[in-house]
């Protein structure tokens, strides 16, 4: 089963932060992580009701890059999602049902991203992660309260049960990336397209799961085609 982190980032309401503590626990998810949040006080104190230990032992940081270091795999939640394939930032996206079969079998920490109540989260920030969640809400009124988005999606993953194999680490995964990037230089991928092909190449292999040995081998792959088109070892940078 992964380990599963409720991450709030720059939440802007304290009682937010004490409902989703609250609906957290319901669905027995205790690991919660708060990116500059407002001073908790009485009022999120008040709304945790007996999950005052979750928000008593939050996690804090400062900064998104603190979530990613020590993460497998990111979910970015959102409602604001892409309206065509040619705009790879928002899309392809999964429901909260979806992402559970997605991460059943991880063995790794899984970070679930919920973005700021007045903004969400940025397009910088969604690209940052590997998959897109976002809950099926009415087109009549589809914002949800960030606390219950979490509630929602905690009750979607509170079954999964399965634990089978570790994940590539965040570092081996961010290595393959780059990597990934240096091979469409070497093969004169259009400058203006190279932003977009990144993007899409990070949609896609977020969401395969990749082990360590999947991404040595995609890495040895990249090396020899690298060879073979320019036969300079200069050009074999990882």
């Amino acid at each position: 089963m992964p380990e599963i982190e409720i991450v709030l980032l720059e939440p802007i309401y304290e009682g937010n932060i004490g409902f989703a503590a609250r609906v957290m626990k319901n669905f027995g998810f205790l690991n919660l992580t708060l990116i500059n949040p407002p001073p908790i006080g009485d009022e999120a104190i008040a709304r945790s009701s007996h999950a005052r230990d979750v928000l008593d032992n939050a996690r804090y940081a400062e900064s998104l890059d603190e979530i990613i270091e020590k993460s497998n795999m990111l979910i970015a939640t959102t409602g604001g999602l892409s309206k065509s394939v040619s705009n790879p930032m928002r899309m392809p996206y999964y429901s909260p049902d979806e992402i559970r079969d997605i991460i059943g079998d991880v063995k790794g920490r899984v970070s679930i991203i919920f973005g700021r109540e007045d903004q969400g989260l940025s397009n910088e920030e969604i690209r940052r992660c590997d998959v897109i969640c976002t809950i099926p809400s009415s087109y009549k009124y589809p914002i949800v309260n960030i606390s219950h988005a979490v509630g929602i999606i905690a009750y979607e993953l509170a079954e999964i049960k399965k634990e089978e194999f570790p994940l590539a680490t965040r570092i081996e995964m961010d290595s393959f990336y780059d990597h990934f990037d240096h091979f469409l230089d070497v093969i004169g991928h259009p400058d203006h397209k190279m932003e977009n092909t990144s993007t899409m190449i990070r949609r896609i292999f977020g969401r395969t799961k990749l082990t360590t040995r999947e991404v040595s081998t995609l890495h040895g792959l990249l090396r020899r085609a690298e060879w073979h088109i320019s036969g300079d070892e200069d050009d074999l940078m990882y």
